[in-house]
């Protein structure tokens, strides 16, 4: 999540429209959480200012863990049953023929801008040239971490996939000069050479600039292939909804969750989960392993940027789970699924 984009939203035009569905609203979107409330303006705006400053005279470095890949196994005919971590919340699943990115992002700064917006920590696990033939992108929001404009049109320009989009993201998308574009609700579905991709429930919010805060829809993607199922949560916070999703989607093989950007609480406690809450929501979503994800990329928040693993794979062992169902993928590790 840029930390442009934590500004004030109207809270006018929130309630829910007679005869649609109860996250529609005049206005855009919503969360169905009763209890969701938003910091303040005020909150938001001196965190703006505080993590700016701190940028700026101070900024943190961290160098995640990386393996070198050159892209050639996965470009292979057909291209295996694997998953790759690029960073944050990009991730190359391959499935039943298919290459589909998530929420992908090549760019040095999260933000409107090439100097605007929070700085890359780590560069790409795989180089963009050495990307497969790419066949869909999932998109989970309009955030400039999970939606960047240069990637996306990169993609677009060189290997022409479906974007598949949350409701209201398709106008921006063609607006942008990118037509190949499917936009679904949540519990909507759409299949691709026999990969159902379903747009189910987040706990989130969307914004790009001072003027269209919840006018897009926020979404999870669960991607049903003929043998495996995957779970790709993008932003989120804890929610009651994981359980349906598991219920009604599950069992999942592997879930991608965020374990990143969780402090302060008073900003992040209802649209980002702690490495804590993300464990909580793999046991819910019913899967079979964890893949984390949204940590060690981009300097959103105000934790040690090597804390999330830790506290991740400490819940990991409180809870007596298995700690090979627990995957901290190295930027640029591959591995079958």
């Amino acid at each position: 999540m840029s930390l442009l984009v934590l500004v004030a939203c109207a809270s006018a035009g929130n309630e829910p429209l007679p005869g649609r569905p109860p996250h529609h609203t005049a206005t855009g979107f919503r969360n169905l959480d009763p209890d969701f409330v938003r910091a303040s303006g005020w909150t938001r705006w001196t965190f703006i200012a505080r993590r700016t400053w701190q940028g700026l005279v101070s900024p943190r470095a961290f160098e995640a863990p990386r393996v070198v890949n050159d892209g050639a196994a996965l470009r292979t005919v057909p291209p295996p049953q694997s998953l790759t971590w690029v960073g944050h919340a990009t991730i190359l699943v391959q499935v039943d023929g298919l290459s589909v990115l998530t929420d992908p992002n090549w760019s040095d700064r999260a933000g409107p801008t090439s100097w605007i917006g929070a700085r890359r920590l780590n560069a790409p696990g795989l180089p963009f040239e050495a990307l497969p033939r790419i066949d869909v992108v999932t998109i989970s929001h309009d955030h400039y971490d999970h939606l960047d404009r240069p990637t996306v049109k990169r993609l677009a320009a060189t290997h022409d996939p479906l974007f598949v989009v949350p409701l209201g993201l398709k106008q921006w998308f063609e607006d942008n000069g990118m037509p190949r574009v499917v936009e679904l609700d949540w519990w909507q579905d759409h299949e691709v050479r026999g990969v159902r991709f379903v747009c189910v429930p987040a706990q989130h919010f969307s914004q790009r600039s001072l003027w269209d805060g919840n006018r897009r829809l926020w979404a999870s993607w669960a991607m049903l292939g003929r043998e495996r199922r995957f779970y790709h949560s993008g932003d989120t916070g804890y929610f009651g909804g994981f359980k349906e999703i598991g219920r009604r989607l599950g069992p999942f093989d592997v879930a991608a969750l965020p374990i990143g950007a969780y402090l302060p609480p008073s900003i992040m406690k209802w649209v980002h989960t702690t490495p804590e809450e993300a464990v909580q929501a793999f046991v819910d979503l019913d899967a079979r392993t964890m893949l984390a994800m949204h940590w060690g990329t981009f300097d959103l928040a105000d934790e040690p940027l090597d804390e999330p693993p830790t506290r991740m794979l400490a819940d990991i062992a409180r809870r007596g789970i298995d700690p090979s169902r627990a995957w901290l993928l190295k930027l640029g590790e591959t591995r079958t699924w």
